[in-house]
């Protein structure tokens, strides 16, 4: 079989190579150098090519949301908690704001009365009126103090004149009782002189008698000017203890209307703050009561109810549908790693592929890719999110061809944010030693530390 035995039978029969064209062109040594030099030519192009420019990019999913937080989806949620009542909207269906999306009814005890509104302000009126009873009662008790205080001042001017009366009754006994103490020795120096004349035969007795009398009388007139003047002492003393009198009794009164006063200032003031949480509280139960119907806080679309039926019961807080915004400005939201993260930049340039669209991409090329679109980095996250990476948005690119209108929130896209450019080979060898991309920054726009590299060459001047 492999023609190494000597046995005829085993001779391995002979190819006739001139039976097949193949092999004749094979054997042709000028098809031999035009395949040399088409190869070389290839090597020649591939070998150029590795110096062809190719753009940098960082290649990131993500999705289609509103780049205004007021234009995303937002989802309305119960303020109190009730029970469905009634739905006036339908999924899918567009509302106007103020329009009533379903209205509910009370499952709190202390609502169920239909005329809740209607008898707090009853009771809201009544506790005013006697808030201003009270406050009648304060002002007449100011009135009383003030009389109090008036006859105070006028008693004290009567127990003032008083004095002034007994002192002045004072001084006239006094001089009542010098002048009867001055007749009352005339009379005993005329009775002693009528004894010693009597004794000489001068004078009759009848004389003498009446002299006698006259000393009796002057004693007894200087005794009730004594005791007239005790008197009027008296009165005075009186009259100054009166005084007092006065003033602790006017005091012991004006203590008591100032008490009852402030009294009734405490329960006006009581009433005053009862009649406030009253009307908190009847405040309170109207915005309740407005809360019986949802309505519509912007225009846009009704997506999905998240509660549904008639008679359900929803808790405070829970969420009960979900609503699109009529107008809306599309931005792609999406999450780059951290190394990446310094190459991104406000401002920067990113192509996106959005799902449902067809597209050629060459990545290295976006001038010659076919169905992309262009999109501008308008916020960056200074802060990790949960999955480990930096959240950025990015917005339609004003200088490019606008997204389709018919793009639906939520939908995904593939973003391709473009860096510097740079030789295949250099790029190839970056691929293969596993470096990040070159940082890049376009000097018309505002670079990584929000410095404007113009100002920035100017404020180094």
């Amino acid at each position: 079989m492999l023609n190494i035995s000597n046995h005829p039978d085993s001779a391995t029969p002979r190819l006739d190579v001139r039976r097949f064209r193949a092999m004749d062109t094979l054997g042709d040594m000028r098809s031999a150098r035009q395949f040399a030099r088409v190869l070389a030519v290839l090597l020649v192009l591939l070998f150029l090519a590795l110096f062809l420019p190719w753009t940098q990019n960082i290649r990131t999913r993500g999705g289609l949301t509103g780049r205004d937080p007021a234009m995303r989806p937002q989802t309305i949620h119960a303020i109190i908690p009730g029970r469905i009542e009634k739905w006036y909207v339908q999924e899918g269906q567009k509302v106007m704001r103020g329009d009533t999306i379903m209205r509910i009814s009370e499952v709190k005890q202390e609502f169920f009365d239909p005329l809740l509104l209607e008898r707090t302000g009853q009771q809201i009126n009544a506790k005013e009126m006697t808030a201003r009873s009270y406050q009648e009662k304060v002002n007449a008790l100011d009135a009383q103090v003030d009389a109090l205080n008036q006859a105070m001042v006028i008693k004290l001017d009567q127990a003032r004149n008083k004095i002034i009366q007994a002192n002045l009754q004072i001084s006239s006994d006094s001089i009542r009782v010098m002048a009867a103490k001055t007749e009352l020795g005339v009379a005993r120096d005329q009775s002693r002189r009528g004894e010693e004349q009597f004794a000489q035969g001068l004078i009759s007795m009848v004389e003498l008698e009446r002299r006698r009398v006259n000393v009796q009388r002057s004693t007894a007139t200087m005794i009730d000017s004594e005791n007239d003047l005790l008197d009027a002492r008296n009165d005075l003393l009186n009259v100054q203890l009166e005084v007092g009198g006065i003033r602790n009794d006017y005091r012991d009164k004006l203590a008591k209307a100032e008490s009852e006063k402030f009294s009734s200032m405490s329960q006006m003031y009581t009433t005053e703050a009862e009649v406030s949480k009253m009307q908190v509280d009847l405040a309170s139960y109207v915005v309740r009561a407005g809360n019986y119907f949802i309505t519509a806080p912007q225009n846009g679309y009704i997506i999905r109810a998240m509660r549904s039926g008639l008679g359900e019961l929803i808790k405070e807080g829970e969420p009960l549908i979900s609503i699109l915004p009529e107008r809306h400005e599309m931005a792609v939201e999406m999450y780059v790693l951290p190394m990446d993260m310094p190459l991104i930049n406000k401002g920067q340039k990113v192509r996106f592929l959005f799902d449902g669209w067809p597209a050629i991409v060459f990545s290295g090329w976006p001038n010659v890719s076919y169905g992309t679109y262009g999109g501008e980095v308008v916020a960056i996250d200074n802060f990790i999110s949960n999955n480990g990476k930096y959240r950025i948005l990015v917005a339609s690119d004003p200088d490019d061809k606008p997204w389709p209108d018919a793009l639906r929130m939520g939908s995904g896209a593939v973003g391709i944010g473009l860096l510097g450019d740079v030789p295949i080979w250099y790029e190839m060898w970056r691929q293969l030693n596993g470096f990040p991309p070159d940082l890049y920054m376009d000097m018309k726009t505002v670079g990584n530390w929000g410095i404007d590299p113009e100002e920035d060459a100017d404020y180094h001047k």
